[in-house]
């Protein structure tokens, strides 16, 4: 499961989910740093939507960022 890139953290499959909806990024509820997608993750939430067979492995696969993912 992915952790907090600052304190290491843990995150759940729930919230996962719900920074996978979030375009603002989400704090961690250890230490406060707010966390986003990887851009790597970005592209796999992508295939996963169209996949329902990836919507398994995705969170396993899941990295975090400390910055927003800004596609140009």
């Amino acid at each position: 499961m992915p952790k907090c890139t600052n304190c290491g953290q843990k995150w759940t499959v729930r919230e996962i989910w719900k920074l996978g909806w979030s375009k603002e990024g989400k704090r961690c509820s250890n230490c406060g740093e707010k966390q986003y997608l990887s851009e790597e993750t970005q592209g796999l939430l992508t295939l996963g939507y169209i996949s329902l067979a990836l919507l398994i492995i995705v969170p396993f696969k899941i990295k975090l960022s400390k910055k927003p993912y800004l596609k140009l």
